[in-house]
């Protein structure tokens, strides 16, 4: 075999060495041009962050931890409203109030009591308004105060709300599953009182409605609230305050519709019987409002709806309109709530607008009327409207789910039409799952009317078809 001259090799080694030299310099002149072109920054990293890890999407009532402002004189009165959504072994929450209160007044199914701080060092100048405010909005601090004795380390998202605040926790859920909690999120929503939002602000959470922080939020909020609440003593309320000290946190609203303020007074049927497409996340003021449910106590009636929301929460309320071409006519839904029967084809988006049987919340001769919310006129002639019937009981099957609706008269009118014998109307449908992707691009069911119509009317819900209208079909 023939030798390789030695000369030989020693060049092949000088051209390796002058590769890996050329290549060091190539990697050092990028790197000298990456620092000279970066511009310099003054921001100094938190020495304090560590990166959290990764949550798990499920979210449970667990989560959720609920802060409820309470005031002692009128406590008693609003325990039941309080009670019917929380649960002692499911539910956290506490009730802070401004004065202690006789131990005589709790049950075992009441969450706990505490007193608010003193609130007495910060300024107040709204004229003729509430030092209170101050106090609501102090909550969320002293929420963080009790991290002594209560772990929020499974704890994504904390709710605020008044004592009159009826929430429907298994919805709430639902609704936050569609937001990522390690990120700074404020979910509420406006009043319905077009008044309200211009006199405070359209952008605001209201916070009888209740309210929703992400946890990271609710603790920056909290390390902050002092210094912001110094200066906003020119404030009205509670929200305000919170509204103000978030925005300076630089976060923006979420809206959620769900959330009620109830800034109306009167008959709430036409906002109950044409909710939005959205899970019922809580109910306000309902000790101002008439019953939900006509011949009983307010307390009585929430407690009615109640046997629907533990049947099928998501389902609450959820309008669904079908059609019966036969005897022209057209029934509305409102899941475990009501059922109106109208003469006629009906369009459906007359029927998403919602009848004015409510009033203003301020009143006087010169109070506007005007609203947030797209409204039709409720006639008074009792001929002229639709046939009604209220949630009489609630049956859950192997199958689904039976309602049943029996009629309400109102007024004097003789009917000539179909449903003059009609007493009553059962509806059957299927448990909603629970579906995240389906909340973030929901779509109204459909329904079906059994026919003959009788003393008896059987209404089914179901999917819409692929590309199926919700329309008279000719």
């Amino acid at each position: 075999m023939p030798m390789v001259p030695r000369f030989i090799h020693t060049q092949n080694r000088l051209k390796d060495l002058l590769l890996i030299f050329s290549t060091l310099v190539i990697f050092y002149l990028i790197f000298l041009l990456h620092h000279i072109h970066t511009p310099k920054t003054s921001f100094n990293p938190n020495p304090n962050f560590s990166k959290t890890p990764s949550i798990p999407t499920n979210l449970s009532i667990s989560h959720l931890f609920f802060s409820i402002a309470a005031s002692s004189s009128s406590f008693s009165n609003r325990l039941s409203y309080i009670n019917l959504w929380y649960k002692p072994n499911s539910t956290n929450a506490v009730v802070f109030l401004d004065d202690p209160i006789s131990i005589s007044t709790l049950s075992v199914s009441s969450p706990p009591i505490l007193v608010s701080s003193d609130t007495s060092k910060f300024p107040y100048s709204f004229p003729a308004g509430r030092r209170s405010a101050i106090r609501i909005a102090r909550i969320v601090k002293d929420t963080f105060d009790l991290v002594k004795n209560v772990n929020f380390n499974d704890t994504r998202w904390f709710v605020f709300g008044d004592d009159d605040t009826v929430f429907f926790t298994d919805n709430l859920v639902r609704v936050l599953s569609k937001y990522d909690c390690e990120k700074w999120y404020y979910v509420g929503y406006n009043s319905e009182s077009f008044e309200q939002n211009e006199k405070y602000s359209f952008d605001m959470a209201f916070g009888g409605g209740g309210f929703a922080l992400s946890a990271p939020l609710a603790k920056g909020l909290a390390r902050v609230l002092d210094s912001c609440l110094i200066r906003y003593p020119h404030l009205y309320g509670s929200d305000s305050r919170i509204f103000s000290c978030v925005a300076e946190l630089g976060v923006h609203l979420t809206r959620e519709p769900g959330f009620h303020q109830v800034d109306v007074r009167g008959n709430l049927f036409g906002i109950l019987a044409a909710h939005p497409l959205s899970p019922l996340l809580s109910l306000h003021h309902l000790d101002v409002v008439e019953p939900l449910f006509p011949g009983m106590t307010r307390i009585q009636a929430v407690n009615h709806l109640f046997q629907a929301v533990h049947a099928d929460p998501a389902r609450i309320l959820e309008q669904t309109v079908c059609y019966d071409k036969s005897i022209l006519l057209t029934v509305s839904v409102a899941w475990g709530y009501a059922v109106q029967v109208f003469e006629g084809n009906q369009l459906l988006p007359d029927l998403l607008s919602l009848q004015r049987t409510f009033t203003p919340w301020k009143r006087g001769k010169n109070v506007s009327a005007n609203y947030m919310l797209n409204t039709r006129s409720n006639p008074s002639d009792p001929c002229k409207k639709p046939d009604v019937f209220f949630l009489k009981k609630v049956l859950p099957s192997i199958d689904g789910i039976w309602t049943e609706y029996t009629r309400h008269n109102v007024g004097k009118c003789v009917r000539s039409n179909p449903t003059k014998k009609l007493v009553k109307i059962r509806v059957f449908s299927q448990k909603l799952a629970f579906d995240v992707e389906q909340l973030k691009a929901p779509r109204r069911p459909c329904c079906d009317i059994s026919s003959p119509i009788n003393e008896t009317m059987i209404v089914g819900i179901r999917q819409c078809g692929h590309d199926e209208l919700i329309s008279v079909q000719t």
